[in-house]
């Protein structure tokens, strides 16, 4: 699937391309990948525009960008060989042609295959580094974060959890909300939906939050700000409220409480970390086969749906990472 358009707003179908063309065997130093899944991030939306960030956006006629795992069909890489499965931005099409740089072995044996998109991917990565490295998580910390239904958010929550915080989550929907207090072990949960997410904080924090976990920015950014400890620390990982704006972002509005509370607020790109992924890896897995830590997938199928699915992100339909399944193994 190829880029087509810059959107406006949110993504509409015809910003892409469905394209078929010919399968190419791999030259020398070369792997050919059939993609089984792949991984939909509300990132994406960012990389659409034409705008200077952390990473190129994608080009027009440019196979839409996608973090992606799958199966090595052919190889002349020495490296990798076929039946090889390997995590990798492999783009949203049925194959990939590969040098090998920047893939990832991967195995179905030790955890399913989307797992390795989600809480052992680049969500999880995101998780751990941005609330222990950025957030500076201690022991006895409030922790809140936003989009906590998601697939950062339900991590962070966990990991705090594990390190022996108290944790207070912000998610869309009375279902999501139960679920992140009965199944993943959070202390509270605020539904933004129906609740007051300012008098709400004021209740779960009265001593103020020590950590913010912000995925969502816009006006639930502005309802943290106004409940900080002394010396609190905001992570900004995202801002999913504000990627389809067809109108300027939205500022925080209450910016001077990180001066009144000695606050800080830093962003984050979970790229900066990639030389320490696998260590990070490993404990999570670890947790994991512990059952201290719980991977959920969201998983629709066809390469086809990929623009409706990928609204899903945006609409807050998903529970958990949202995952396409390409093709079966």
């Amino acid at each position: 699937m190829r880029l087509a358009a810059r959107p406006v707003g949110l993504p509409k179908p015809s910003d892409w391309n469905f394209t078929e063309e010919k399968v190419v065997e791999p030259a020398e130093g070369q792997l050919l990948v059939k993609v089984l899944y792949l991984s939909l991030d509300p990132a994406m939306r960012g990389w659409m525009n034409d705008a200077k960030s952390y990473i190129p956006p994608v080009g027009l006629g440019e196979v839409m960008r996608a973090g992606a795992i799958g199966k090595v069909i052919a190889s002349k890489h020495p490296k990798f060989a076929v039946g090889d499965e390997v995590s990798g931005a492999f783009g949203v099409q049925e194959y990939a042609l590969s040098d090998g740089k920047g893939l990832i072995k991967v195995s179905s044996k030790l955890a399913p295959l989307p797992v390795y998109l989600g809480t052992l991917g680049m969500p999880g990565m995101t998780a751990y580094f941005g609330i222990l490295d950025v957030g500076e998580l201690k022991e006895g910390d409030t922790v809140v974060v936003s989009g906590a239904a998601g697939a950062v958010g339900t991590v962070v929550g966990q990991i705090a959890k594990i390190k022996g915080c108290r944790v207070i989550g912000i998610a869309g929907g009375a279902d999501k909300c139960e679920w992140l207090v009965k199944e993943l072990g959070f202390d509270a949960a605020i539904d933004y939906k129906s609740e007051d997410v300012k008098k709400a904080l004021r209740e779960h924090c009265p001593k103020g939050m020590d950590v913010y976990f912000d995925n969502v920015g816009g006006d639930i950014l502005d309802a943290a700000l106004t409940q900080l400890a002394r010396g609190a620390r905001i992570v900004i990982c995202g801002a999913i409220s504000q990627y389809n704006n067809t109108t300027p972002v939205k500022g925080p509005s209450n910016y001077l409480s990180l001066l009144v509370n000695r606050a800080s607020m830093k962003g984050m790109v979970v790229f900066d970390y990639a030389d320490r992924y696998a260590d990070a890896a490993k404990e999570m897995a670890g947790w994991m086969m512990a059952g201290k830590l719980k991977s959920r997938e969201d998983i629709v199928e066809g390469l086809n749906t990929f623009p409706d699915t990928l609204l899903k992100l945006f609409k807050g339909e998903n529970t958990g990472k949202l995952v396409l399944k390409v093709s079966k193994d």
